[in-house]
Order: structure tokens, then sequence, then C-alpha cells
């Protein structure tokens, strides 16, 4: 055999061992979801004070601009984390954090967002994000805590995050731990209009054990009883039949923005539709984007809001009178 032939063959006989190994890790992954199923976990900031000032289109209108993504643990586009190093997740993490500064937003759902974990390269990639893509906040989420693997939902904001819940949903529903973690912001150029919003992300396995997850979601959000932005890693499509993502939406009165049309999809290997902004009626759509950014095997969401002020008017803060923009 000559020595051109013989790496192909070596790669070709370590690939079984490498399958083996996953397998092995999503066994023992069975078992980390965190002991505490419902947390307050801490908000952390990189900066005393951020100042807000910025309005849509020329106007009076003050908008929100909110990002969702699923951050794949670090690896880009790859198979698996295992398969790369440390440096690698930076080099992917620090692509993120230049497409997230390029988009302005004010407020960024992350999912598969890893604590320091022996398979992303030990490191916290939320608070990485955050700094390297010039945020003043952040809060991470860990649903999944054991063999030196911790990772779960998360924001990087530039509005300051308040009453921050975590939620790891029951781990005998799904063989991976999953959850969503929720904050409340205040509307930017207002100190009156309060909103909650939420980062989340559902099985990948079964539509049935994503609509049992969704009934933990939907009872948490009407228990806070805020306007409120869903946004994240839904695993779900609209069109399936029993779509978690539409009982959601559904439950909690809330919109998608064109649900049925063709182009927005988000898991682009298999061509769905997975990663949805859901919206109250007192925001509207003022723009949506699928960034093709390929810094994730799931790609970017990017949606631009305005408030339906006449709907507004009636959730203000009970400490607060809700005024409308001149």
């Amino acid at each position: 055999m000559s020595a051109a032939n013989a790496t192909p063959v070596k790669q070709i006989a370590q690939a079984p061992l490498a399958w083996i190994g996953l397998l092995v890790l999503a066994l023992l992954l069975q078992s980390c979801a965190t002991a505490e199923l419902r947390t307050v976990p801490t908000v952390q900031s990189l900066h005393e004070t951020k100042t807000y000032n910025r309005v849509a289109n020329n106007t009076n209108d003050a908008t929100l601009k909110v990002i969702t993504l699923n951050i794949a643990h670090g690896r880009g586009d790859g198979f698996h984390q295992l398969l790369q190093n440390g440096d690698k997740a930076q080099s992917h993490l620090n692509a993120i954090a230049t497409l997230l500064k390029g988009q302005h937003p004010d407020i960024v759902a992350l999912q598969e967002a890893d604590a320091p974990s022996f398979w992303s390269g030990k490191f916290d990639h939320v608070e990485y994000v955050a700094k390297h893509g010039s945020f003043a906040y952040f809060v991470h989420a860990n649903h999944a805590e054991g063999i030196g693997i911790s990772y779960g939902t998360a924001f990087v904001s530039n509005l300051e995050l308040k009453h921050p819940e975590a939620i790891t949903f029951n781990p005998e529903l799904a063989a991976l731990p999953k959850g969503f973690v929720v904050a409340t912001v205040t509307w930017p150029g207002s100190s009156c209009m309060e909103l909650d919003i939420t980062s989340v992300h559902l099985d990948s396995s079964s539509e049935a054990t994503r609509r049992r997850q969704a009934a933990d979601l939907i009872a948490t959000l009407r228990a806070r009883d805020r306007p409120m932005v869903v946004m994240g890693d839904f695993n779900s499509r609209w069109e399936q039949e029993g779509s978690a993502v539409r009982l959601i939406a559904s439950e909690l009165g809330l919109s998608a923005y064109k649900p049925d049309q063709a182009g927005l999809e988000t898991f682009t290997r298999l061509g769905w539709r997975l990663d949805w902004i859901l919206i109250s009626p007192e925001f509207t759509f003022h723009s949506y984007n699928v960034i093709n950014d390929k810094v994730s095997d799931h790609r970017t969401v990017a949606a631009e809001l305005t408030l339906n002020h006449e709907i507004a008017a009636g959730n203000p803060p009970d400490s607060c009178e809700f005024k409308q923009e001149s």
C-alpha cells in the first residue's frame, strides 16, 4: 500500500470509532440535565453604563432589533464540536461576534451556548460573544451540567436584563437536556413599556415531546403576564401536524412573520424553517431577515420590531403611564 493511500484508509477506519464515541456521549448526556429545573440566573454586566439612542427609518418611533441564533457549541457548520480544538471554536465565535456587531441588535437570543466544556475549548462562549460583540449585558441558563459539559440558552444584550428565569424541561421527556431563559427589558426610548424576551430550545427528536415542553413555556410566560417576544430553535416547522411552534403561537396569542413563505429556511441541510421569532400583538414586524452567514449549522434570524401603539397603550407597568410618541 502506498503512503498516498494510507491516510484515507486510516480515516475510514477511525470513522466508526467517532460514531461510537458520539453515541456514548449522547447516552451520557441523558443524565446531565441540571439538578435545579427552575433557577434565577445571574445577569452579568460588562459596562457600567450603556446609552441607548437609536430610531428607525428617520422617524420618531423607536424600534427594537432582535436576533436569534443557535451557535452550535461553537462548531460553525461542522459535524460536531468534539472534532475541533478550542482555537477553532474561538474562530467560529469571532465570526459570530463580527456578524452581530454588523447587525447592531439590541438583544440576541442564543441556543446551544456553552459554559466551559471540554468538547468546545473549556471557556464560556456566551461571555466571549458578549465581549467581542461589544454587548453590555449577558445572562446564561445552563440546562446541561455534567461530565465536563455545560450548555444551554442565553442572551447577549445592549438593554438591561431584569427578572431573569431559567427553566430546564423535565429530563424524562427527552434524551438531551433543553430549556429556555426569559428576562424583562424596557422598550427603547420608553421608561414605561416592559416586555419579556425568551430564548428557547426545544427537543429535536419528537413533535409530541416538543408539545409537552411547549406547555411548560406557555405556563411560565402566562404567569409573567407581560407582552413578549419568543425566539429560538423550536426544532418545529409551522406546517407539521401538531406543530409545537404553532401551538405556542396560538396559546400565547403570538404572531410569526409569514410562516408559510418559502425562502426563510434556517436549517439548510434539510431545507427547514426551525428558528423563529414570535411576537405579541403589541408589536409589529418592521423587517425580518434570514441571514445566509454560515457561522453555524443554523442561520441567523434578525427582526426589527415597532410598537403597535393602540394595543401597547393598554399594557404599561403599574408604576408608569404609557405615553405614545408624538
